[in-house]
């Protein structure tokens, strides 16, 4: 079956009507555009009718215009340049109502994961973890911040964890070349993914480690090395990585091994509570006020 469809298109080349040749050639010159566009959007770009571009989705072998889509979105994943990025972003959002384009389309995220993730790669994700012997926990760039709070909470809950932010070759493998099979690695990586995300996870994989790809697609370049895949709908269409969606599911695995592990984490933190509240880390609110009335007497 022929998946890729810039070989779709060349192939039905020859058989295209006239208009459906003018949205062919638009898509192939300008794929990065067209992904994001509504089919209304693209027929009138090209000056054809919307049902024309329906039935090119068709002739294409798509079960209509949503999946011509998301084909074409798949193709420019990792290839939207950061000035590609802006004028992608200006064009779906405009300078109107920006806060609640954002939003709302962050609320999709959320929602297309909760569809797509595999609760059983989740249920074996957290198991795993739970059981290693070491986490390692790999993100770089724009995933660094969520790795680093993934990292932040584990590190309360287990004794054992690693986290590695840096892309520099040597200095992974320098954290993780003691690697061995009863270890878990948590790779994370969007667009434009990380070639040193792809070989960490690689090495764990080499190495009978537990791989836990946390990634947005099932094309994604971790995918072929990871045991678990757990999907989270990101943007690289966007002037920044949207992380909404993969920081809720980074909540969720967080909330899940403290559950499995109630009993350990809670003594944890009573103990960790009267270590704040002897050092003062957190500020007690109504000792606070107390003081201020004390002042203004």
């Amino acid at each position: 079956m022929i998946t890729h469809l810039l070989t779709r298109i060349d192939l039905k080349m020859n058989s295209f009507s006239k208009g459906q040749k003018k949205i062919a050639l638009y898509i192939e010159e300008h794929y990065e555009k067209a992904a994001f566009m509504t089919a209304s959007k693209l027929g009138e770009t090209v000056g054809v009718s919307e049902s024309t571009v329906v039935r090119f989705a068709t002739e294409l072998g798509y079960d209509g215009y949503p999946k011509l889509q998301k084909a074409m979105q798949e193709m420019i994943r990792n290839k939207l340049t950061s000035v590609q990025r802006i004028e992608v972003t200006s064009n779906r959002i405009g300078d109107d109502n920006v806060l609640d384009n954002v939003l709302n389309q962050d609320i999709d995220k959320i929602r297309r994961t909760i569809e797509e993730i595999s609760h059983e790669d989740f249920n074996r994700a957290v198991d795993e973890i739970c059981n290693a012997e070491r986490i390692y926990i790999f993100g770089v760039r724009s995933t660094a911040a969520i790795a680093s709070f993934l990292g932040y909470y584990f590190e309360l809950i287990f004794d054992n964890v690693r986290v590695i932010n840096t892309s520099s070759q040597t200095s992974t493998y320098e954290h993780i070349f003691r690697m061995t099979d009863k270890d878990v690695m948590i790779g994370i990586s969007f667009p434009r993914y990380s070639s040193m995300a792809v070989d960490a996870m690689n090495f764990a994989r080499s190495r009978g480690a537990h791989a836990i790809a946390i990634t947005d697609s099932t094309t994604s370049p971790l995918v072929q090395c990871a045991d678990s895949l757990l999907i989270a709908r990101s943007d690289m269409a966007s002037v920044v990585d949207s992380l909404v969606a993969p920081l809720s599911l980074i909540n969720a695995l967080i909330v899940a091994t403290v559950l499995k592990k109630k009993d350990d984490v809670s003594a944890t933190f009573c103990h960790l509570e009267l270590i704040w509240n002897r050092e003062g880390v957190y500020t007690n609110h109504d000792d606070d006020r107390d003081n201020v009335k004390e002042n203004e007497k």
